[in-house]
């Protein structure tokens, strides 16, 4: 399914030993049981013979049927995971998409984070680097961002790519000082990096207009903010951040 391996992960193999085990053990029981009523009802009960079929049957015909249900359900499971990522995430940088990011952070301001803020980054140049190197070498440095954004910001706080060379970033729970210096650990970050193309370094660099809050909001009020920002900083002349208090 959409290109999805057949092939299980240990912890899912691990669920269907367990899960086969137990089911074939319970299956044993009541053969058990259930031989030695019927057995009773002619005879004196169970016997060896008997005993020896009611243990067996289950085991050679119910374990491999109920490996196998179990089996596919996994891939199921497997199958539905991966349509839940693609549905959520980014296909190439890996980070959220625009609607998985807008409905995470619209969640996470419904929910009452108390100050934060949402960062709007844009690639500087980028067009010229599809231009120059060809959209593969765009595409490397787009993940190459991404992975640095995300490192540099840390896992708690949301990534996605909005579109083309432009990136979202939510922070909460921080003050308009711990907004301004992440911004600027971000941009420096980029930055630094070395992106070598054809033999040649590639220089990357990157704006971020950013709107802060403290209090109720909503994604559209700091989306808003924060593209007027980002507009500033590439007009002042880009690898810049421009801020604005939407409070």
């Amino acid at each position: 399914m959409l290109g999805a391996k057949n092939r299980l992960n240990r912890q899912a193999w691990l669920r269907v030993y367990r899960k086969t085990g137990l089911l074939t053990a319970i299956s044993v029981v009541l053969s058990i049981v259930m031989t030695n009523a019927i057995m009773e009802t002619f005879s004196s009960g169970i016997n060896v013979a008997g005993l020896m079929v009611s243990i067996v049957t289950p085991l050679a015909l119910g374990a491999p049927a109920i490996g196998l249900v179990l089996y596919k359900q996994e891939q199921l499971r497997a199958a539905n995971t991966q349509l839940q990522k693609l549905a959520s995430f980014d296909w190439l940088t890996g980070c959220l998409n625009r609607g998985a990011f807008t409905a995470m952070v619209s969640q996470s301001l419904s929910s009452g984070s108390v100050s934060g803020a949402l960062l709007v980054i844009d690639v500087d140049h980028f067009k010229s680097i599809n231009d120059n190197h060809g959209h593969d070498r765009g595409d490397d440095a787009l993940k190459l961002i991404a992975t640095t954004l995300q490192q540099t910001a840390g896992e708690n706080a949301p990534l996605g790519r909005l579109g083309g060379e432009e990136f979202g970033i939510f922070l909460h729970r921080l003050d308009e000082r711990g907004v301004a210096r992440m911004a600027e650990r971000l941009r420096a970050a980029v930055a630094r990096l070395a992106f070598v193309t054809d033999g040649h370094g590639c220089p990357l660099s990157i704006s971020i207009g950013g709107a802060t809050f403290s209090g109720q909001t909503d994604f559209r009020t700091l989306y808003k903010m924060a593209d007027i920002c980002l507009y500033q900083a590439k007009s002042a002349g880009r690898d810049r951040i421009a801020l604005i208090d939407a409070a």
